[in-house]
């Protein structure tokens, strides 16, 4: 978890992937990874029928308007179509995210209990925790990973400000004075202020809440200045004049808010915060189911529809091979570890 190749945009995946630069990070295209079974092993042993019953999708944060939700519900409401069993989400929040997340690894390994894994628990939290119930990299079968998300910086209309350069300078005659908030401490959105201040050269206070929904709820009630976040948990807030976006916090603006600038653009160079989902299953399960689900979620994944409703509310569909996602993991935890290290965040 050492040793950072941080270069102002999403770290290179696993060789043999296809990137595309898309909102400020890599795009990233099928990779068919799935191994190809002896046919006389298969002819002896036919793999049991799955899913037989219904799966439960372990979503480590609440119910309500985070991004992870949001997509997570999505994904399920598809793959319960495909599969013809209910895949049902279980909402368990908590710690950043890190409850559910070692709920998820310490379950049955028979791939009837999933994770959804984020960037939160999977590549911060191991930086922030003394102690984790779970390796994210040990712990899990890595599917796929299914959605990349860019963040948006997003104030309530009465800040004086209506874009980034506005509020650094409000902020910066105001020392102390402006907050923003965050889903929990360690957290992404967390991060992403620090890393705001940091490069701004002020001093906007961290307010943490549990979980994206309760943050959402004191932005729109002015109880907090600003907030970073997923865009497809905010746009519909920012489309209805709820909020006011004031930068992308990607590298390239976004096709769901064209006219909105970067943080980039507006001064600070190389600000470039996305978050990233994923499914695990537990570690040890069997191959053959490892290898359906990555199938049917690549496939959904790269259906019209799929793509549309994704991509509407401000994400990236994706879906990329088995150990290219696991490299993928490895990658953001050498990223994020020495930004964690030099804030000296601890969420316990």
């Amino acid at each position: 978890m050492s040793g950072t190749r941080r270069t102002g945009g999403t770290p290179k995946l696993a060789a043999g992937t296809v990137s595309h630069s898309a909102s400020g990070f890599a795009l990233v295209a099928l990779v068919a990874l799935a191994a190809t079974p002896d046919s006389t092993q298969a002819q002896a042993q036919p793999a049991p029928v799955y899913p037989a019953r219904s799966v439960r999708v372990i979503v480590p944060y609440p119910p309500g308007a985070s991004t992870n939700d949001i997509l997570a519900r999505v994904l399920a409401q598809k793959l319960s179509e495909s599969f013809g069993h209910q895949f049902i989400v279980d909402n368990r929040p908590g710690a950043g995210g890190t409850l559910g997340q070692e709920l998820g690894a310490r379950a049955l390994a028979d791939g009837y209990t999933l994770t959804l894994a984020t960037n939160g628990p999977m590549a911060i939290g191991p930086f922030t925790y003394a102690k984790l119930g779970y390796d994210p990299i040990k712990s899990y079968e890595h599917v796929t990973l299914f959605a990349l998300v860019p963040y948006v910086m997003a104030a309530h209309p009465s800040v004086a400000a209506k874009d980034a350069r506005e509020f650094i300078a409000l902020a910066k005659a105001r020392p102390g004075a402006l907050n923003f908030a965050s889903a929990g401490s360690g957290t992404t959105p967390h991060l992403a202020g620090v890393l705001f201040n940091s490069m701004a050269g002020i001093q906007v206070v961290h307010v943490p809440y549990k979980g994206g929904a309760a943050a959402t709820a004191d932005l729109l009630g002015g109880q907090v200045q600003v907030y970073f976040a997923g865009l497809p948990a905010l746009l519909p807030l920012i489309k209805q004049g709820k909020l006011r976006a004031l930068g992308m916090g990607v590298l390239k603006r976004s096709s769901a808010l064209p006219d909105l600038p970067t943080l980039d653009e507006q001064g600070l160079k190389g600000y470039d915060v996305a978050s990233w989902m994923g499914i695990l299953a537990p570690a040890k399960t069997p191959q053959a189911i490892v290898q359906r689900l990555h199938a049917e979620i690549a496939k959904v994944m790269d259906s019209a529809d799929m793509r549309e409703r994704v991509l509407t509310q401000g994400a990236d569909p994706v879906a990329i091979g088995l150990r290219a996602f696991r490299d993928y993991v490895q990658t953001e935890l050498d990223r994020w570890g020495p930004i964690v290290r030099q804030s000296g965040i601890k969420a316990d």
